[in-house]
């Protein structure tokens, strides 16, 4: 990272670190997005509010496990300044649409600090989560456990997506009122 007296006037350390991580997750460039990051960074997940990833090694983990399950990332919306950023891109998991919102924090070097991840529609999320999980418990040295943990989520993922197809289109503010379901008849 240049030092403050070498930057261009504008650009502030913070405002280069956020480029470069941009660039790196549209690349799929996870070196490029874990040299964004502090010694002490911590992520925190929108699957879980059990743990957080602590440390550039652990979060360095989910970035690539991160590239591997999520394509096309395309960045549409930046807000904040140099000390928070909130970070907007649409993507996709497989066949799965996504949409997620990073809440960054940066220290006074311009390094990231903070992630805190949020994610959108539902399915979309379940479909990154039984894909990454056993993408970063491998990469942890307990693939037997990713293993389980992905079958486990598969359902999940499933009553989502169906869901998501099915179930949400009757709930439509635009849907003609008096809709009902109809029942089989039992002969």
């Amino acid at each position: 990272m240049p030092d403050a007296q070498s930057q261009p006037t504008g650009t502030s350390r913070a405002d280069q670190t956020i480029a470069q991580w941009r660039q790196a997750a549209e690349h799929h460039d996870a070196a490029q997005a874990i040299a964004c990051l502090a010694d002490n960074v911590v992520l925190i997940s929108p699957l879980t509010a059990q743990f957080t990833f602590d440390g550039r090694d652990r979060v360095g983990d989910v970035m690539i496990a991160g590239f591997q399950v999520i394509d096309d990332i395309h960045f549409h919306t930046e807000v904040g300044d140099d000390r928070t950023r909130a970070l907007f891109y649409n993507a996709r998991c497989g066949k799965q649409a996504l949409e997620e919102a990073q809440l960054l924090r940066l220290n006074h070097d311009g390094l990231i600090t903070e992630i805190t991840l949020f994610g959108r529609p539902l399915p979309g999320l379940t479909a990154v989560m039984r894909r990454i999980v056993p993408l970063i418990l491998g990469r942890q040295g307990r693939p037997q456990l990713g293993s389980v943990l992905g079958v486990a989520a598969a359902p999940l993922h499933a009553i989502t997506a169906s869901g998501e197809q099915r179930l949400v289109p009757l709930a439509s503010p635009y849907r003609p009122r008096g809709f009902r379901l109809r029942r089989r008849a039992h002969h």
